[in-house]
């Protein structure tokens, strides 16, 4: 596996490859602990851009722990999970005010961090430190259910693939073989159509051997996942600012800017922000890990009125980057509604042909 590795490394902008490694090089716990947290259910295809423009903002854990909340919720827009983000500036808080910016180069002493569990730790054990930790992600699961054949469905098997990866884990480059896992999980031992053929582990993988490779792992039915539905209300004043609240920490979207809404569930209440002739410009859809979400928009000029909610953010300062991706759905309907309509109240109006 290290072998393959050596010469199959995925270039990431996070990762110090095999070569550098051999010269001397050594990964910056920062910035592994900052892409494992970025990785959390979150493709390396979108990882990449949002790491560098954290690392191009805040190069090391003491210039993220002194930013302001807003910048760095600002900053996550997009990536989703949110939690993930306030964990971030916690965890980056706690290391450079108390532990001098270093993170501990232990699994017990990095548990110790918030928003630190034990996948993180242990990848950050291993890649940063080369602490012979296991580290088990999706990718790693679905190899290791290959190679022994696990039949028992994910999540049932999560204990017995995690003890049988304990077993391959090797003290001689630890974290070296732990991205190599993963890479091969990502790039040959794929979900559908495996690419056996060129696989360095084939010739023991008992899934491989008994034909049944692309079945495993086996996983129990999801659930089918309900629909809630809501409003929300997108308004600017006669200043051009735009009215926006900051959500509560806690639940979804926790921190994070966004247009004031109504509860989220199967019959929501309206809750405007003012009384006005609210106007429904229609629906956007969006899926939670849990729910699936219709939010109705509405549209009202807010005048000179005084919301019950929310702040009103000059047109200058706003930024519909830096809004969640759910909020951002309903920004761009309602500019794409506003558009419409300055185009049809200028378009020219054809004159009526003179009659011979």
């Amino acid at each position: 596996m290290l072998d393959w590795y050596d010469t199959h490394a995925r270039a990431m902008p996070w990762r110090v490859g095999p070569a550098d490694r051999r010269a001397g090089q050594r990964p910056d716990p920062y910035a592994v602990w900052l892409s494992e947290v970025m990785l959390q259910q979150t493709t390396v295809a979108t990882v990449r851009d949002y790491f560098r423009r954290f690392i191009a903002l805040w190069p090391t854990v003491d210039d993220l722990a002194a930013a302001e909340d807003a910048d760095v919720m600002a900053a996550w827009a997009g990536l989703g999970y949110y939690a993930r983000a306030r964990n971030l500036l916690k965890c980056a808080r706690v290391v450079s005010r108390d532990l001098e910016g270093r993170f501990p180069a232990s699994l017990a002493g990095l548990l110790q961090l918030p928003g630190i569990g034990p996948y993180t730790a242990a990848a950050l054990a291993s890649i940063a430190f080369d602490l012979p930790e296991t580290v088990v992600d999706g990718n790693v699961e679905r190899v290791i259910s290959r190679i022994f054949r696990v039949e028992t469905p994910l999540p049932t098997a999560k204990p017995e693939l995690t003890a049988l990866a304990q077993r391959l884990t090797p003290a001689q480059r630890p974290g070296d073989y732990a991205q190599a896992i993963m890479d091969l999980g990502a790039t040959i031992c794929t979900p559908r159509n495996p690419a056996c053929g060129i696989c360095p582990w084939r010739a023991g993988c008992a899934a491989q051997a008994a034909g049944v490779q692309a079945d495993l792992p086996r996983k129990v039915p999801k659930a089918v996942k309900p629909t809630r539905r809501g409003e929300v209300y997108v308004t600017r004043n006669a200043s051009g600012d735009w009215l926006l609240e900051t959500r509560p920490e806690r639940g979804l979207l926790g921190g994070m800017l966004a247009f004031p809404t109504s509860d989220w569930s199967q019959d929501p209440a309206p809750a405007p922000p003012f009384e006005a002739d609210w106007c429904s410009i229609g629906t956007v859809k969006h899926t939670f890990t849990h729910f699936h979400l219709l939010l109705e928009v509405h549209t009202a000029d807010a005048g000179q009125k005084n919301p019950t909610r929310g702040t009103f953010i000059p047109d200058s300062r706003f930024r519909a980057a830096d809004l969640p991706t759910l909020m951002r759905k309903a920004f761009d309907l309602a500019q794409a509604t506003s558009d419409n309509a300055q185009a049809s109240h200028k378009r020219p109006v054809n004159p009526v042909p003179e009659v011979p």
